[in-house]
């Protein structure tokens, strides 16, 4: 490896200002002085330098957490770098096993396609789609053969792979690991051969597999990327990361009204790491924002500045004030002017049952639990019996803050 690729350009302000974009939000940036070389010599030559993001095609969606990655990858862009967006369609037949504690069942091939159709036109939504690479990683490892696989399993010793926390974890409780679970991190780390990437971003949970990176490009005589890692993002409970299983995220597909109330549904505390970690306002408007909020300004104007803009991002300028003036609306009182109508007999009738019979709730036990979390009205009340039956009649029923129906009971 020619070290002089990296170290004889002089470091100047534009660098490291490129440098401070790369930190904001991040976790880690490994290694940081060998980043600020490479973004030195691009300045210095003009030849941008590839940046690499990888996503198995795992769920048909992406939901707002992936996007703090994608996010990074947008300001890098922004800076004149070349972005590539990997879809893993040859890894996801493996399944990544970070952070598992069992073997993840592999997707089939016709899995992946269905979900690979839908990743890169709702990443198009944060990156600009002509300045991106897409690639699929099936191209060069679908050629790599039985021979090439051999080969590449000889780079790495199975007491290295077993220093991987999850692996470790599991060999130690006597969980079952798969062979194929080793090639994962083996298949990630040649991605980063095949495309000669500089740099390569991921969540924290994903730091072993980005230093596999480092590690095979020096066994094929590359330079090695530098790796940038990025923060789980906690989902709407403050907690979790954010997660669809855990139904504490906000999906970038889902309709602006539900995205702008989703965004208002957060403390106040997770406001400001949001705002840091999916915000494109600079770290100098934050922090005055921050200031009039400590100042006594109502917190609650910068939470909607924070919604009006994931909203805008993934809809338009129009939809997000659209959302807001929904969200007064609802606020006050106000019911939307177009809900279900809703016909039942029985009266009178439970009020779990009404909720699952009417299509509020998916069973009376989640009823019973909608209500038992203060989430449920009837004309505007919050119902807190749920032993609570109505008779006949026409009621405005609410579950949540998005869910109506006008429900006539007879």
């Amino acid at each position: 490896m020619n070290q002089e690729l990296v170290t004889n350009f002089p470091v100047t302000d534009r660098a490291r200002e490129a440098l401070a974009v790369s930190l904001r939000g991040c976790e880690e940036l490994i290694p940081q002085d060998e980043w600020l070389k490479k973004l030195a010599r691009s300045e210095a030559t003009g030849v941008p330098l590839r940046i690499k993001l990888g996503l198995d095609p795992t769920a048909p969606d992406i939901h707002v957490g992936h996007t703090v990655v994608l996010n990074k990858m947008r300001q890098l862009q922004d800076l004149g770098h070349t972005v590539i967006f990997l879809i893993g369609d040859f890894t996801s037949l493996i399944g990544d096993p970070s952070g598992r504690n069992n073997t993840r069942p592999p997707l089939t091939p016709e899995q992946i396609k269905a979900n690979a159709d839908t990743y890169y036109r709702q990443a198009s939504l944060v990156l600009d789609p002509a300045r991106t690479e897409i690639r699929y990683n099936s191209e060069w490892s679908d050629p790599l053969g039985a021979r090439g696989m051999i080969e590449l399993t000889a780079k790495y010793t199975v007491a290295r792979m077993m220093e991987r926390n999850d692996f470790h974890d599991r060999f130690k409780a006597g969980t079952p690991i798969s062979v194929h679970e080793f090639l994962y991190p083996l298949m990630q780390g040649y991605d980063s051969v095949a495309l000669k990437a500089d740099l390569e971003l991921g969540g924290t949970d994903q730091k072993f597999n980005l230093l596999m990176g480092r590690h095979l490009q020096v066994e094929y005589g590359q330079e090695p990327q530098c790796i940038l890692t990025m923060p789980l993002l906690e989902g709407l409970d403050g907690v979790e990361k954010m997660s669809k299983s855990k139904n504490n995220y906000i999906g970038i597909s889902e309709d602006a009204n539900t995205m702008f109330a989703k965004v208002l549904s957060i403390s106040d505390v997770l406001m400001w790491k949001w705002f840091t970690l999916l915000s494109f306002k600079t770290e100098a408007e934050i922090a005055a924002l921050k200031k009039e909020v400590e100042g006594g300004r109502n917190p609650k104007d910068a939470k909607v500045a924070l919604a009006k803009e994931i909203t805008a991002r993934f809809h338009s300028t129009a939809a997000a004030d659209a959302a807001e003036q929904d969200f007064i609306n609802r606020s006050k009182g106000g019911v939307p002017d177009e809900i279900p109508e809703v016909a039942l007999s029985g009266a009178p009738l439970g009020i779990a049952a009404l909720l699952k019979t009417a299509g509020l709730a998916a069973s009376t036990g989640e009823g019973n639990r909608l209500i038992e979390g203060g989430g449920v009205r009837v004309d505007s009340s919050v119902v807190s019996d749920k032993a609570l039956k109505l008779g006949a009649g026409t009621y405005v029923v609410q579950v949540g803050k998005r869910k109506f129906a006008r429900v006539t009971l007879s």
